[in-house]
């Protein structure tokens, strides 16, 4: 937190993270305005995880061919017109939702620009504590988000609120201008001062992921979100099976983000760097575990405790991103994490989507318990693999990064 440029880096990331969540709370409660309908509703939230699937292979590799600053700087000013347009009195739903999804799609470029510029501003060690200092402000702004955005809904109202929610982006995009300076693409460095076309980076990004044991292990731990982030779906008909309303709904839902704040903090604060990247795989399995107490009926305390503790093992996922990243060459970082980001969205989206389906046929306890015997079967897997690829990447933390003239 002393260097400069990681501060302005977590301020950003930390005003973009609350304007994202502020900006779905405050979007469905215009669209259940207009159209009194919860299907719509929902279809609104469920719009959020379609982008990253065309803008994680299409966009990503921005952050590789220009100044990644610049990349970043100019999706937060992108997004907030269109943020800003959505507050448009008589905007029709339709409208809000072309708007919702063009609005984060810039997110997919802004987010694979942030981790690789991260690299070049920390290095080794303290790249990984950045990158677990990013995630946990990351869960807590989804905390923050959602109540603030219920707060300034009561204040101004829903349409007044989003205009506002733009205004967090231009301010990133403000500090991220005075706070970093100027970085030069890796991409442009090369002898004959051509960069590589995007379809090229698209190609050799996905290859480079795929071929890679560690990149393909560390992509997989992360997508395993997919099956221990069904509650927070299915957050909703959970409070209602119980008889709680939208207050049981929401404490559900911030379970897994009150835990990874607390896991990110132990595990940061109290675990030593090589000891954390050997950890990812028993974490991984735990995150599932807590999943089982379905088979019973348990209360809503009972849930949110065990969504607390899932989201506490959950923090693995902070030192995997930081380890991925350490492992990519430094010219395809962006597209690299832009394309595995895009994948846990999707991931998480298809999930809760499978999930939802299958309630009705199989009952909502019985969905949940497969979810977590499943993610905890498919960490298992892994975990024999990762004990042989972690001492690799536990070396990468002590290499010096190349300077920008070297790569």
């Amino acid at each position: 937190m002393r260097v400069r440029e990681f501060q302005a880096l977590w301020l950003a990331h930390a005003l973009s993270m609350t304007g994202n969540y502020l900006l779905n709370i405050v979007v469905t409660v215009l669209v259940f305005q207009q159209t009194d309908s919860a299907f719509l509703t929902g279809l609104t939230l469920a719009l959020t995880f379609l982008p990253p699937i065309i803008a994680g292979p299409l966009l990503s590799g921005l952050a590789d061919l220009f100044p990644r600053r610049r990349v970043m700087v100019i999706s937060d000013v992108i997004r907030a017109c269109l943020v800003m347009c959505i507050g448009i009195p008589g905007m029709p739903v339709w409208g809000i939702w072309v708007l919702l999804f063009c609005s984060i799609m810039p997110t997919i470029p802004h987010g694979a620009a942030r981790v690789a510029l991260m690299t070049e501003v920390v290095q080794g060690e303290r790249y990984v504590a950045g990158s677990a200092i990013i995630g946990m402000t990351q869960q807590a702004g989804t905390l923050v988000g959602l109540v603030a955005g219920g707060a300034v809904m009561v204040m101004v109202g829903a349409g007044t609120a989003v205009v506002y929610n733009g205004f967090a982006f231009l301010l990133s995009a403000l500090i991220l201008l005075v706070g970093v300076r100027a970085h030069p693409p890796l991409t442009a460095k090369a002898k004959d001062d051509r960069r590589p076309g995007l379809l090229v980076l698209i190609q050799e990004g996905t290859r480079l992921v795929f071929s890679d044991a560690r990149l393909r292990t560390l992509s997989l731990f992360a997508w395993l979100a997919g099956l221990y982030m069904i509650p927070y779906g299915l957050a909703n008909p959970l409070a209602a099976e119980i008889g709680g309303g939208t207050a049981a709904a929401g404490l559900i839902m911030a379970g897994p983000s009150i835990g990874a704040v607390l896991g990110g903090l132990v595990l940061t604060r109290l675990i030593s760097p090589q000891t954390r990247m050997r950890m990812i795989g028993p974490l991984a399995m735990i995150a599932s575990l807590p999943l089982l107490v379905w088979l019973v009926q348990p209360p809503l305390w009972v849930m949110v405790v065990a969504l607390v503790v899932s989201g506490m093992a959950a923090a693995y996922q902070f030192v995997a991103n930081a380890a991925f990243v350490l492992c990519v060459p430094s010219g395809g970082r962006g597209l690299a994490f832009g394309l595995v980001a895009a994948g846990l969205q999707v991931a998480q989206g298809i999930g809760i989507a499978i999930a939802s389906l299958l309630v009705g046929v199989v009952g909502i306890q019985a969905v949940i318990v497969t979810a977590g015997v499943l993610g905890s079967l498919c960490a298992l897997v892994l975990i024999a693999p990762w004990s042989r690829l972690s001492r690799g990447t536990i070396e990468l933390m002590h290499r010096p990064e190349p300077s920008v003239n070297e790569a």
